[in-house]
């Protein structure tokens, strides 16, 4: 081989390597290039050249190229799509919770409008059994004031949006007040009552939730403690007549009550100062008032602690 062919040979060689180098270039831009039809100029390679080396030295104040990094951004974007679809399902559970609190909202006042309607009702015909001749009511009224907000939680802006509205039930602020007004005397709130009329008001309260809302028992600890005979004996009425639907569990010192129980339990302290329960089944027989053997009470020795009663 000559040494015109090596030569030949070598600058097919370099030439196939730029070839390369400028598909390589190409597809980088993403661009057509060709080859140069003429050589460069002088200057113009002169420019290259400085341009080359002002990259170069750029490159190099980047510092050393992260192999890794094409797949640590890849793995940030996925974390990104999934923290997106994450708010996006928070935000449907936000929602979701909203109208589940406005539709309990609803509910809340319903029931609450219908056993208020119910317990009015019946505490007027509490208050005509235990009051002859008076009459009460329960009304309803504005407390007045929204809530203060917790230490360190902002209070919520009132921008008149409907969806407010909504979520803030229209009685959130109301209360419930109870006016008497016993034969021949005026109007009076509960304040203003006596003991035994409070007393009385309490037991009209109690059994008109009764009526609205029934229970399977009660427990009376010494309800009947301020009132005299009279009233004691329309309070026993009232228990005749619910104890067929719910049981009583009454404690009490008064023997009118005692005489009224279906079963009595009393505490009992000996002379050696140990104390023992003591109970007795009355039989319809021996009920001195005549009530029908469902009321209970639980008696008590002579000084000793109140007793509790039991009614079937």
């Amino acid at each position: 081989m000559t040494v015109a062919e090596v030569e030949a040979t070598q600058l097919r060689g370099q030439r196939d390597e730029s070839t390369a180098e400028l598909h390589g270039l190409a597809a980088g831009l993403g661009e057509e290039l060709g080859a140069a039809t003429e050589a460069l100029r002088e200057e113009d390679r002169d420019g290259i050249e400085a341009k080359l080396a002002r990259l170069e030295r750029s490159r190099e104040q980047i510092g050393p190229v992260n192999p890794l990094a094409e797949r640590e951004y890849a793995e940030a974007r996925e974390h990104v799509t999934e923290l997106a679809e994450q708010r996006k399902d928070l935000e449907s559970a936000i929602t979701e919770l909203r109208e589940l609190i406005r539709r309990t909202d609803r509910e809340i006042t319903a029931a609450f409008e219908e056993t208020f309607e119910a317990a009015a009702r019946g505490f007027e015909e509490m208050v005509a059994e235990l009051f002859p001749g008076g009459k009460g009511r329960l009304r309803r009224v504005d407390v007045g004031g929204a809530p203060r907000p917790f230490a360190g939680q902002a209070p919520e802006p009132d921008d008149g949006s409907e969806g407010d509205d909504e979520l803030t039930p229209p009685d959130k602020d109301g209360g419930v007040e109870i006016e008497v007004t016993p034969a021949g005397k005026s109007t009076r709130r509960l304040s203003l009552l006596s003991g035994g009329e409070k007393s009385l008001v309490a037991l009209a309260f109690v059994f008109a939730v009764l009526m609205a809302r029934p229970c399977p028992f009660y427990i009376l600890d010494e309800v009947e403690a301020a009132l005299d005979d009279i009233n004691i004996d329309r309070f026993l009425r009232l228990v005749r007549r619910f104890a067929e639907r719910s049981q009583f569990i009454v404690v009490t010192h008064q023997k009118r009550t005692m005489d009224a129980a279906d079963i009595l339990y009393g505490v009992s302290m000996g002379g050696d100062g140990v104390t023992k329960v003591v109970s007795r089944k009355l039989p319809r027989d021996e009920l001195g008032t005549g009530l029908e053997p469902t009321a209970g009470s639980v008696a008590d020795g002579d000084g000793g602690p109140p007793a509790a009663a039991e009614a079937a």
